[in-house]
């Protein structure tokens, strides 16, 4: 008996097929459009020279771009969504900022040459890379020697019991999600790309329920699962996601600033 034939998109593809469409919601979205964390990032482009090239690895609604531009010559908005790009090229021209420029690729493969770029940032996009230790070596690459690097996401408890429940629920309101890596995981993975790490700033992130599943799409059979999965969830566990009544909960971020090492 043969076995059966897997048809589904890779994953590649199933990231272009979750964000393209979403493309205006997460341009829009105010947990993404602001926060301490961009207010950290522009003050950290303000201290490059004003020749400075900037890289936004998994740019998504171009909010990490749109703080550093002011502070430097060009800002490159890379994504696996042309949909996502395009929506981002509007609202830079809205904004009045020329010097964002928009490239669509593989965050794994990056198609520009050695030591390009001062700076390489990525906000809210790790957790889909499909190989993350192969997209730090291309960051690596791309930067110029000592080049700075900022690496922003949510972050995983180191507690196995809250890590597990918390991926899971990321999993089933988005089928792209790879994986929320843990403090220890970040630190370990720069070191093995070529990175010191430097200043790390942990922050605690509230996640409305109602707009976080509707700027995904999630469909309603997952949103169930979700709420379901909310409700038996340990004391523990739903005390280190400060869970409340409606499903919204409370998530712990990383920023962590490093070094290209020589």
């Amino acid at each position: 008996m043969n076995a059966q034939t897997h048809t589904a998109p890779n994953h590649s593809a199933k990231v272009t097929e979750q964000f393209g469409p979403r493309a205006a919601a997460y341009v829009t979205s105010a947990v993404h459009a602001r926060g301490a964390d961009l207010e950290q990032l522009a003050e950290l482009a303000q201290g490059l020279p004003a020749t400075a090239r900037a890289l936004d690895l998994g740019c998504g609604g171009g909010h990490a771009a749109f703080h550093i531009a002011p502070h430097v010559t060009q800002v490159v908005a890379y994504d696996m969504s042309v949909e996502m790009l395009n929506a981002v090229a509007r609202t830079a021209a809205d904004k009045g900022l020329s010097n964002i420029v928009t490239r669509q690729g593989m965050a794994e493969r990056l198609p520009f040459p050695d030591a390009g770029f001062d700076l390489v940032v990525s906000r809210f996009s790790a957790h889909h890379w499909n190989d993350l230790g192969a997209v730090l070596r291309e960051a690596r690459r791309v930067l110029k020697p000592a080049g700075q690097a900022v690496f922003i996401d949510a972050v995983a408890s180191a507690s196995p019991l809250c890590d597990t429940h918390f991926q899971a629920i990321e999993l089933l309101r988005d089928v792209s999600h790879v994986r929320d890596y843990s403090h220890a995981e970040w630190l370990e993975a720069l070191g093995k790309a070529g990175f010191t790490a430097g200043i790390t700033v942990p922050r605690r992130l509230r996640l409305d329920f109602q707009s976080w599943v509707a700027r995904m799409c999630t469909p309603d059979l997952h949103v169930g699962a979700i709420r379901a999965l909310q409700a038996s969830m340990p004391r523990e566990v739903a005390d280190y996601l400060e869970l409340e009544d409606d499903g919204s909960f409370t998530i712990d971020t990383l920023t962590i600033e490093a070094r290209a090492r020589a």
